[in-house]
């Protein structure tokens, strides 16, 4: 197991050798221009179109082009903090893997790539999945929180990734998880941290705010945003063992001096073009009661914020991976 880095994000004084505050003027451009059954239903509401089919708060997030496109980013940026990894469990040669709120799929193309001799199955409130995919890779429509389907032990992984949005309860959620895994296969989790860090004190209200009106309506409809302590407690309660924690900082903007932080914070800084967005919208204005005016004002001081050189912010992604005990244990 291991905790939460400790080291520092160091910032990279070329960042601040001149007294822009924006990162317009050290090569970061901040806009996004470089960047038909019942199951098929949504709901357009403030601009943006929503899941509606199993239920219009199923999922608070955005299903249109703009937020699929932000979930390929995110992709992006995962792959870079991980070094290309899509799966940090210690897998050999599955057979069958299972993508949880598989979104546009691409995590599941990606594992069907990788393990060609494996069987990948994506599921996801809503068909947005591209029909171009590998022959080991299929889609399915189906909202985790209802019975699975699926036969006993019959996964040898199963993937779980930004989706305690969706989930009310993780013990129900867990339990399917753990009886659909092979015994000795592996479940893994990621989520993003709801909490703001900043090394140096340079904290931005506007970025910070944005953080706490998310973390409030979460909590409110009881789908907080979990720590890397608590995806550990879920998978031990549900009665994986060898549990891993892996944590990563995911900083807000290219101030890092370290190349690698510095490229995940550039790509982070786009993200939020639409990311600020897709996570609020719905959960202010149907949760807290916020009129659109408000939210968007949120909105954009937040993604000022990230804009601006001078405030030097960043989050965690936690991944959490257990074993399923074999039959001989």
């Amino acid at each position: 197991m291991s905790a939460e880095p400790t080291t520092a994000i160091e910032v990279d004084p070329a960042v601040l050798e001149n007294s822009d505050s924006d990162y317009d003027s050290i090569g970061y451009a901040t806009t996004t221009e470089s960047l038909s059954s019942s199951v098929n239903e949504h709901i357009f509401e403030n601009g943006r179109r929503y899941h509606v089919y199993f239920g219009p708060n199923k999922n608070l997030m955005p299903t249109d082009e703009k937020e699929q496109d932000r979930l390929d980013l995110n992709h992006e940026i995962l792959l870079q903090l991980m070094k290309g990894e899509i799966i940090l469990a210690p897998l050999k040669d599955p057979q069958r893997i299972l993508d949880c709120g598989t979104g546009t799929g691409i995590w599941a193309i990606d594992a069907a790539d990788k393990y060609p001799s494996a069987e990948v199955i994506g599921t996801d409130l809503s068909p947005i999945q591209p029909s171009w995919v590998p022959p080991n890779c299929k889609f399915e429509v189906d909202d985790i929180m209802q019975t699975w389907t699926f036969q006993d032990n019959s996964f040898d992984y199963v993937h779980s990734r930004n989706l305690a949005q969706c989930i009310e309860d993780w013990d129900k959620y867990m339990s399917q998880i753990y009886r659909v895994t092979k015994p000795g296969g592996y479940c893994e989790l990621g989520e993003s941290g709801g909490i703001l860090y900043s090394d140096d004190n340079t904290m931005h209200l506007g970025i910070k705010l944005h953080y706490d009106l998310c973390r409030e309506a979460m909590e409110t409809i009881g789908r907080s945003f979990p720590t890397s302590s608590q995806l550990r407690t879920y998978l031990e309660n549900a009665g994986f063992v060898d549990i891993q924690i892996k944590d990563f900082k995911m900083p807000h903007g290219p101030w890092a001096k370290d190349p690698l932080m510095k490229k995940v914070g550039a790509m982070l800084m786009l993200m939020g073009e639409t990311g600020f967005e897709a996570y609020g919208l719905a959960a202010f204005t149907r949760i807290l009661g916020m009129s659109k005016e408000d939210a968007t004002e949120v909105f954009t001081n937040g993604l000022r914020g990230i804009r601006n050189k001078n405030f030097h912010t960043y989050t965690f992604f936690h991944v959490v991976y257990g074993r399923k005990p074999t039959v001989q244990e």
